[in-house]
């Protein structure tokens, strides 16, 4: 399967709104907002990064849109996430993505954050070159609890 990225497009927006409203998805996610269903907030909130000077990318899996992945935040604290489509998982498009995603953003050191349970994501992260570098707990309101998390590091 050929993966790539590419900027974000208006089309995108409703296929990552279904992505995002996939309960087991969001179960996985954990860290997501407080009502993904919300699509006044979802729009809004994708028209302020969008405006901003994050790096936001689609995910293209042999042309499909199959997720997004970006870089945002102040510099020296920007952190990664990514979202891939639930059909998706397990075949190796996250990482590829990511690895994407790092060769265009060469800053570091970068971050990023898991649920402590999210095997999937943090192996994702580990074979791009994340290392976990501390521990936390938080809310996690697709769960509705607080939950442990991961904060993992890239430098080089």
């Amino acid at each position: 399967m050929r993966v790539a990225l590419r900027e974000v497009h208006d089309s995108d927006l409703p296929v990552f709104f279904r992505q995002l409203n996939d309960p087991q998805s969001l179960r996985m996610a954990a860290f997501t907002p407080k009502d993904p269903a919300d699509r006044d907030a979802f729009d809004a909130h994708w028209a302020k990064v969008r405006a901003g000077g994050d790096v936001l990318r689609t995910i293209l899996a042999d042309g499909d849109v199959v997720g997004s992945a970006a870089v945002y935040g102040e510099p020296g604290e920007r952190e990664v996430t990514y979202w891939v489509d639930r059909a998706y998982w397990g075949q190796g498009i996250a990482t590829a993505a990511l690895r994407a995603l790092l060769a265009e953003v060469p800053e570091r050191p970068l971050y990023a954050r898991a649920a402590a349970d999210n095997t999937g994501s943090r192996r994702v992260l580990a074979k791009c070159g994340f290392r976990q570098t501390a521990t936390a707990r938080g809310y996690a309101p697709a769960r509705g609890e607080e939950i442990d998390e991961v904060v993992l590091t890239l430098r080089d």
